[in-house]
């Protein structure tokens, strides 16, 4: 990621209300950047909640405070962690510091390293911080976690970006599957999976989308066929990350002949050296090959390989899928500061920083990152207090993505044409906020495409009726299905 959290901040146009201090965005006048030691940690939170509200043009004095409120009635957020958590936090700093290297830090380093090098390198320095006690934060004692809370595991999360520490090349296993393995894999699947994942020894990667089956996974072709006691798979993955790095694969198969959508998938788990798998990556534009083609050629699982049940794979995934979106939020907020504060940088270098209407743009920018930093506080007190997020975690997907995407909009019209171009702008080396400008067209699609978290929340939170075109679609599939 960018440079660290500073306190960069925007100035919009006159007739804009937004009035931050100390670190957040000013208007009418005041300098593009802020300091960010220029109020207390409490003030800002403040400033930017009060920004919040003013922006939209709300009546504050008439906005309802009771969910808000603590308990004591004062009508205040408390947005503080509890002191075991911030003694985590402390310890963790101290680790952090001692042992990621300097040159790991300066903007643009993993750029100037080759892909199996910069591999290599994430993969020991996960496994070092492993074995120190800082991985597994929220995860049961009894599985080599920390037994910490959600809080911690934010903090964990937050403290990795804020210290510019290397990306997991084992988040697909670590974030997603082993939270489904302790709930409902068998006694031997926790034991080969859990440890080694956590050690970095297996590195998983995930094999969901298909050439026809994207944001649609319930569309998917890949089968397998049960021969003795054994499935054989054929079928092919596409967008799979780290395909040419995982170890193993859990991937969505279809074990039941003549099942359709969501009926008779099962969950396999598959190793990447068996026969028949063949790997191809897929280069992007920004010149990395983290994504991979699978192709599975009469490829031999064990029947006891299957996750969650045969013919029980639909709500495996979206069990799943779920823990993406716990405490995520706060880490994300972390990181897009950052690239939000290094954008304002680059725009005060190139001369931008007396631009109106760029300094508007800048200032709603950084209004989307607050809103998306107290949704993420909200989500996590949900999580702390072991609610189930549902459907409303689409919510969150949502606001994260386009926020997200938006912010290097902004940085694509700063460039303009120059975007594209892997050089210098300036005697600027913008090679990462470039990359990560190209990664950003892609988080609005993976994950549950824009579009259909949308559906999802107007059917499912806001209870909204299904469009005519929807209940057509769903009637002629209901009539095939009784046939």
């Amino acid at each position: 990621m960018p440079a660290g959290p500073g306190g960069a901040a925007a100035t919009a146009s006159p007739s804009c209300r937004l009035a931050v201090t100390g670190a957040c965005a000013r208007v009418n006048g005041a300098r593009l950047a802020g300091d960010a030691d220029a109020a207390p940690e409490s003030a800002r939170r403040r400033s930017a909640h009060h920004a919040v509200i003013e922006y939209y043009g709300l009546d504050w004095a008439r906005l309802p405070r009771r969910a808000a409120c603590r308990q004591d009635g004062s009508g205040h957020v408390d947005l503080s962690y509890p002191p075991e958590a911030e003694e985590f936090r402390a310890e963790l700093r101290t680790w952090l510091a001692a042992n990621i290297p300097a040159s790991w830090t300066v903007p643009g380093f993993w750029a100037t390293v080759g892909e199996d090098e910069a591999f290599d390198l994430r993969r020991d320095w996960e496994r070092r911080k492993a074995l120190a006690g800082f991985a597994g934060i929220d995860w049961p004692v009894e599985y080599g976690g920390r037994g910490g809370t959600p809080a911690m595991r934010a903090i964990h999360d937050s403290e990795l970006v804020r210290a510019h520490a290397p990306r997991s090349v084992n988040s697909l296993g670590l974030v997603f599957l082993a939270p489904t393995v302790m709930a409902v894999g068998t006694p031997r699947q926790k034991a080969e999976i859990i440890g080694p994942m956590l050690r970095n020894e297996v590195i998983w990667c995930q094999g969901f989308s298909e050439p026809g089956a994207g944001s649609d996974l319930a569309a998917l072709r890949t089968h397998g066929v049960l021969d003795g006691d054994e499935y054989v798979v054929n079928g092919q993955k596409v967008w799979t990350t780290f395909a040419g790095r995982g170890d193993r694969i859990f991937t969505m198969v279809r074990t039941e002949p003549g099942s359709s959508r969501h009926r008779g998938l099962s969950l396999l788990l598959i190793d990447m050296d068996a026969p028949g798998v063949e790997v191809r990556p897929i280069r992007q534009m920004s010149g990395v090959s983290e994504f991979g083609e699978v192709f599975f050629t009469d490829v031999r699982v064990p029947a006891p390989q299957c996750l969650g049940g045969i013919g029980n794979g639909w709500a495996t995934a979206m069990l799943l899928l779920s823990f993406e979106r716990g405490a995520a939020g706060i880490s994300q907020y972390t990181a897009y500061r950052q690239a939000y504060d290094e954008i304002v940088r680059v725009a005060r270098a190139l001369g931008r920083d007396g631009d109106p209407v760029l300094r508007q743009e800048l200032a709603r920018r950084r209004v989307e990152l607050e809103c998306l930093h107290y949704q993420a506080m909200h989500v996590l007190t949900e999580v702390e207090r072991g609610h189930d997020l549902g459907a409303a975690s689409s919510v969150t997907k949502l606001q994260w993505s386009q926020a997200y995407q938006g912010l290097f909009e902004t940085f694509d019209e700063l460039l303009g044409a120059e975007v594209a171009l892997l050089r210098p702008t300036a005697d600027l080396d913008l090679t990462a906020l470039r990359q990560e400008s190209f990664w950003t067209r892609s988080v609005t699609i993976w994950g549950g495409s824009s579009q259909v978290q949308r559906t999802i929340v107007a059917e499912r939170v806001l209870g909204l009726p299904r469009s005519s075109s929807t209940t057509a679609r769903t009637a002629r599939r209901s009539k095939r299905s009784a046939r």
